[in-house]
């Protein structure tokens, strides 16, 4: 099996209500990468991506534009091993 990697991403801005949780499902497809994206009450979304290093790279990378209503102001990562998600879903 080809090597999997796991990205913790946290975004801040203006990134609700503007469908960047939609928006980043799509991407990840797009990529082939797994995992789950939500909204946090204090208005940051949160995602993890899994896949190849470079996918999850990309995805990643993305997340510092988001969807195209979005003003992405920060983006933090954290790097861990995979726990090996199947699919990419869109959690609450």
């Amino acid at each position: 099996m080809a090597t999997r990697v796991q990205a913790h991403v946290f975004v801040s801005g203006t990134v609700q209500g503007v469908y960047y949780r939609a928006t980043t499902r799509d991407e990840a497809g797009k990529r082939g990468v797994d995992g789950w994206v939500q909204n946090l009450d204090d208005g940051r979304v949160e995602a993890v991506f899994e896949g190849d290093p470079d996918s999850v790279e990309a995805m990643v990378e993305w997340c510092h534009t988001g969807s195209p209503a979005a003003d992405v102001e920060e983006v933090s990562v954290e790097y861990g091993a995979p726990e090996g998600y199947e699919s990419f879903e869109i959690r609450r």
